[in-house]
């Protein structure tokens, strides 16, 4: 079953909430190191709480954590947690409406009470899901971001799959982003603007490393990873949105294993292909496309680009964003061109 993560900021905590809840950070943290360097973490269970502190602490976190520093230990991902958030499961959290607005129980250092959160409507559609039953709740996460504190939920939920024939194929690229087809019908998403903002922000780099601002560097980057993703969102949603107004059942997109000795000029679209997350993309249309019960499959990229609908292929047929066919003269857009041919799987599924 597919499964989304909720983010749900909570309402305006009191300075005595946060407080709370920064507390809880702290212990949580601190009880997860000690469980790294305890000899029988494998046999711990939340009575192993009171050899590490006479404090109270929800059991609910605490088992939690104990799954958390078991699972690290084993695959040696970690050797110190600089910050573990507190984290439940599905049956220490509940969802309720009061009025008009949503509340979320967990536990805390004081008695179990709903928490006022700010919902959008699209979350507001997933809380009532989970009310009425029509979606299952999993683990949840008490976090803080940006001087705010969030709970994520996660969320699986049954999809019917599409039957319907349609395929669509999406061509990534440079010049255009995406480029979607079905049918007679296609869908295009310049790169005009990625690429203004990527020479923008590798130029402020360039400057920041000559006056010796490496943490200025990692802010602006972040802030274009940011960006990046939204961006990403923005075109996955509408290519998915595409492929259901059309009767779309399959979506068809390159296996872009080795995409980046693809690129043949690192002024194009705004540096190269090491610069577009062309992988989150896709994963957001992939997992877009589950949600909607659309299927996705995955075609090998050769030549994608060079083949006419007569069936001949050449370099030459491609010039920049320009197919022409040196046998019979046909053309097209070339990344609407690559799309059909992605969609027509012509070189074959990948592995």
């Amino acid at each position: 079953m597919p499964t989304i993560t909720l983010k749900l900021e909570l309402h305006n905590p009191t300075k005595v909430k946060q407080d709370m809840y920064e507390r809880m950070t702290e212990m949580n943290t601190a009880f997860a190191n000690w469980l790294l360097n305890h000899p029988e973490l494998n046999k711990a269970t939340s009575k192993i709480f009171k050899d590490f502190s006479s404090q109270k602490f929800p059991s609910a976190i605490v088992n939690q954590t104990i799954r958390e520093a078991k699972s690290q230990k084993k695959n040696q991902k970690v050797k110190r947690f600089k910050k573990l958030w507190c984290c439940f499961n599905n049956q220490n959290v509940k969802v309720e409406k009061k009025g008009d607005f949503y509340t979320v129980a967990f536990p805390t250092l004081e008695k179990k009470i709903g928490v006022p959160v700010v919902t959008r409507p699209y979350q507001e559609a997933w809380l009532n899901r989970l009310i009425n039953g029509t979606a299952k709740q999993g683990a949840a996460k008490l976090y803080k971001k940006r001087k705010k504190w969030y709970l994520a939920m996660a969320i699986t939920f049954e999809v019917k799959p599409r039957h319907e024939t349609k395929v669509m194929g999406v061509d990534l690229g440079l010049r255009y982003i995406a480029v979607a087809s079905v049918g007679t019908k296609s869908l295009f998403f310049k790169g005009n603007r990625c690429a203004f903002v990527r020479r923008r922000y590798a130029a402020l780099r360039r400057k920041l490393g000559k006056n010796k601002k490496p943490h200025m560097i990692r802010k602006i980057g972040n802030k274009e990873s940011r960006w990046m993703k939204d961006q990403n969102h923005k075109i996955s949603r509408q290519i998915v949105n595409f492929a259901l107004a059309n009767g779309v059942g399959v979506i068809r997109m390159e296996d872009l294993s080795g995409i980046r000795k693809r690129a043949t000029s690192a002024k194009e679209a705004g540096r190269s292909l090491h610069s577009w997350a062309f992988h989150q993309l896709q994963t957001m249309i992939a997992y877009k496309a589950d949600m909607a019960g659309i299927r996705v499959e995955w075609v090998k990229p050769t030549y994608t680009s060079q083949t006419c609908r007569c069936g001949h292929r050449e370099k030459a047929n491609r010039n920049g964003i320009r197919f022409r066919c040196q046998t019979c003269g046909y053309t097209l857009h070339a990344d609407l061109n690559g799309a059909i041919n992605i969609a027509k799987a012509i070189s074959g599924f990948a592995a």
